[in-house]
């Protein structure tokens, strides 16, 4: 389908909402999701942000900062993610069990402000892989609307980007536990060494990396650019004496590079043929 037809199908979809609370990270979809909804509906649009150690405290700035620039009507939810029963235990549908707490807590919102509808920015290319999360978001009723349009993650890029959003070439972002493998025990000590980590790696100036945890080894995941990067010997040092001071003992590089869920294969591994 034409992206331009998919835009027209977003459009029509959203103009069918008497009003909608919008999950807002700051990423690129939901970004994209949250403008397109409020240059429809105006100001019967809301955003609703979590706040929370899962994700980068920069992240929950930009968000802010986004609502405040476009006049957007935002609420805040602070959440303990450790307060989800069998979060921390990382069970294979951990993400399933973060979804169904965290947009409760959204709908609650919505509910209490009137709103019937609360949409999400989860989009074609995630209909893939192993995400339990989609299937929480069926079951509370949460509209998917870029996913319902057919858009993937490159058309929305390319419309963020004609229309002049800042996110348009920002990297892909997910919440911090998704950088532990299945079974292994989550700490806020462990999100806050990842986010550190690749904080760090942005700062130096990488596009799109994943720093996976495995125990005292981190295992750095970046695209093309990230590796011609990596052949600067200074800078390898530079990052194996930083990530040594926020307490790995191993650094090492995914061969096969940045890809989104690569904790999942260990799913198909694990499975039987």
């Amino acid at each position: 389908m034409p992206i331009q037809s998919k835009q027209d199908k977003l459009t029509t979809i959203l103009r069918e909402l008497d009003s909608v609370a919008v999950a807002f990270s700051s990423g690129v979809d939901s970004t994209f999701l949250l403008k397109t909804a409020h240059d429809i509906l105006g100001d019967r649009t809301l955003a609703v942000t979590i706040r929370a150690d899962l994700f980068p405290l920069r992240e929950f700035d930009e968000a802010v900062l986004f609502v405040k620039e476009k006049g957007i009507d935002h609420v805040i939810v602070d959440v303990d993610a450790f307060d989800i029963k069998g979060f921390s235990q990382n069970p294979a549908n951990r993400c399933y069990l973060c979804k169904t707490a965290l947009f409760s807590h959204i709908r609650r919102i919505a509910e209490e402000r009137g709103i019937p509808h609360v949409a999400e920015g989860s989009q074609a290319d995630d209909s893939g892989d192993y995400r339990p999360g989609l299937q929480a978001i069926s079951e509370l009723g949460i509209l998917s609307p870029l996913r319902e349009a057919g858009l993937t993650k490159q058309d929305i890029r390319q419309l963020s980007r004609e229309g002049g959003l800042p996110t348009w070439n920002k990297q892909s972002l997910a919440c911090l536990a998704s950088r532990i493998p299945y079974g292994v025990e989550i700490t806020k000590e462990r999100l806050a060494m990842i986010d550190q980590a690749e904080q760090h790696l942005w700062d130096a100036g990488f596009r799109q990396v994943r720093v996976r945890f495995h125990g005292n080894l981190a295992r750095i995941e970046t695209d093309e650019e990230g590796f011609r990067q990596l052949a600067d010997k200074n800078l390898r040092e530079e990052i194996h004496c930083r990530f040594k001071e926020i307490g790995f003992t191993y650094i090492s590089v995914d061969l096969l590079g940045y890809r989104s869920g690569s904790m999942n294969e260990t799913l198909v591994h694990d499975s039987p043929s």
